[in-house]
């Protein structure tokens, strides 16, 4: 989606994220990604997407589990609501809404492509195709970079 097509469907995006904003409990604990010793229970998104990050969520703890989940760094939280411009452009990120989300970008770096990411591994289809079920795309898969980063697709 174009910056045009997200402000025409999401709205415009503030550095509040108010009225667009809801908080959703997340359904397994996760782990913020740069202090692993802090616990994220709860994300803020876009009230359009929520019940999509949930599916994700639900689904994920469904087919891994959450011991699996932890060993594979998939609990590792990067953000989502983030009110900032694209990394090096002038656009809006996809984060501005809060439809987006981040996971383990450590080990799975902006500029990084399949062949080192973390995320391109056989033991991570699981996961890409649970976003992908739930409306989200992976620009790993569609731009092999920024692996870390999954956003709804319309």
């Amino acid at each position: 989606m174009t910056t045009k097509d997200i402000i025409k469907k999401y709205g415009k995006p503030n550095i509040t994220g108010e009225g667009y904003l809801v908080t959703i409990e997340l359904p397994y604990p996760m782990r913020l990604a740069w202090d692993t010793d802090t616990t994220v229970t709860k994300m803020r998104c876009h009230k359009l997407v929520a019940d999509n990050f949930l599916g994700v969520f639900n689904d994920l703890l469904d087919v891994y589990g959450y011991e699996k989940i932890k060993e594979l760094g998939i609990d590792l939280f990067g953000g989502c609501f983030n009110y900032r411009k694209m990394r090096g452009g002038t656009s809006w990120s996809t984060h501005s809404w809060g439809i987006a989300i981040d996971l383990d970008p450590a080990r799975n770096l902006l500029k990084e492509t399949a062949k080192t990411a973390r995320f391109a591994r056989p033991e991570y289809q699981p996961m890409i195709d649970i976003f992908y079920n739930n409306g989200f795309e992976s620009l790993g898969i569609e731009k092999n970079y920024d692996w870390m980063h999954f956003q709804i697709r319309k």
